[in-house]
């Protein structure tokens, strides 16, 4: 079954489909969800649950590109801090010597 719903905030029209859980707790996401957002077998899934609400929102990776510029962001701003790869170590046999 699938009902149309507009959507106030982003004035948009969503398509939305019913499912079943199954007595294991599966839900099937329907095809046609499952080509419009690209999910392919394995694509893991945060999941929020409240009151009556569920909300399934799709993981994905950083690309490398991504990743590298992450790293580099990371750096310059240890470096703007003063952090030093010793103060990492340190902190590092500080958190395990706790155990």
């Amino acid at each position: 079954m699938i009902l149309l719903v507009r959507i106030a905030r982003r004035n948009l029209m969503a398509k939305l489909a019913t499912t079943k859980m199954s007595s294991k707790g599966q839900v099937v996401i329907p095809e046609d969800v499952r080509k419009r957002l690209n999910l392919k077998p394995g694509t893991q899934f945060v999941v929020v649950g409240d009151a009556d609400v569920v909300i399934l929102k799709a993981i994905t990776p950083p690309s490398m590109d991504e990743f590298d510029g992450l790293v580099a962001k990371v750096r310059s701003q240890a470096k703007t801090v003063g952090l030093k790869k010793s103060d990492i170590a340190e902190a590092i046999t500080e958190v395990r010597g706790r155990k």
